[in-house]
């Protein structure tokens, strides 16, 4: 790896260093969208430092200066969680040509990092599960039987897929005879996406509840055929109809489905992938999972 990058020097300037490190990440099988964004928060310095300005000459004062004209000075709105991470972002660029032997000292090495989290998501104590589970499935007891609530509620609550992967599930997505077990498959269509596809085993309980709804409604392409907003008003009756203060949506199933996972002692790495999310996105999530636990058992 090291001849890979041999031409690299202390005086060359930023730009042909970043796209060295480009070659870099792709090759240590970064996923596309983390090298994009770790590009994209480097690239910002070349806006700020002289186009001349060579790789050795950089110091920790130029870094410091830069992340405080980023914050205050540039005229583009940097919030606090998009600054932490060009800051994250530019540190690992820089500590990179110090242990490639580019540069004989890192300027990042005593920059600040910045430490900023999103406020703790809302989730459904196991009570509120109980009664969300028990309001959908009193549809499916109406003189009209309606799998429908019950079919979406289930799934998202076992799956923990996202608003949009479950609108982008089709018939042919859903294995229930697989060599290894029934399993939904979340796809993308964009390349880009591709390494957030995944196959995510289905209970028994929701096959069943998807054969009364096939009956019932008789999808031919689409798993959910109704608008995006049509699905969020059928989280929010269910909601209203359990009695809950809460207002049920595809995020708080979601996170209550992880933090199920998370208590029953799933292997971390299992619930990453389940969830369909970098390894660098799951440090915060995980941190936040941790957080939801300990304030429920304190509760």
């Amino acid at each position: 790896m090291t001849e890979d990058f041999a031409h690299l020097s202390a005086q060359m300037p930023l730009a042909p260093a970043i796209q060295a490190w480009e070659m870099y990440l792709n090759d240590q099988g970064r996923s596309p969208n983390t090298v994009k964004a770790f590009l994209s928060d480097v690239r910002i310095l070349t806006q700020f430092l002289p186009p001349d300005r060579a790789l050795g000459a950089i110091t920790t004062e130029d870094l410091n200066r830069y992340f405080n004209w980023m914050e205050k000075e540039r005229g583009v709105p940097c919030s606090p969680k998009t600054l932490a991470r060009r800051i994250t972002s530019t540190k690992s660029f820089f500590r990179w040509l110090h242990q490639f032997g580019v540069l004989l000292i890192d300027p990042g090495e005593k920059v600040p990092n910045r430490s900023v989290l999103s406020p703790l998501p809302t989730v459904l104590t196991e009570k509120e599960m109980m009664a969300v589970y028990d309001a959908a499935n009193s549809h499916r007891l109406d003189k009209k039987p309606d799998a429908r609530p019950s079919a979406l509620l289930t799934l998202l609550l076992t799956t923990s897929v996202k608003k949009s992967e479950c609108l982008g599930i089709h018939l042919n997505h859903i294995e229930l005879d697989g060599p290894e077990g029934a399993y939904v498959f979340i796809r993308y269509a964009s390349p880009a996406n591709r390494y957030k596809e995944r196959k995510i085993p289905l209970t028994d309980e929701w096959i069943a509840i998807y054969r009364e709804y096939l009956a019932q409604y008789e999808p031919v392409d689409q798993l959910f055929p109704w608008s995006p907003r049509r699905l969020e008003y059928l989280l929010e009756d269910i909601s209203d109809e359990a009695g809950l203060e809460k207002h049920l949506s595809f995020k708080m199933c979601r996170w209550t489905s992880a933090l199920t996972d998370f208590k029953k002692g799933m292997e971390p790495d299992r619930i990453r992938q389940k969830l369909g999310i970098s390894k660098i996105q799951w440090r915060e999530i995980r941190m936040k999972l941790r957080k939801l636990n300990r304030k429920d058992d304190a509760a």
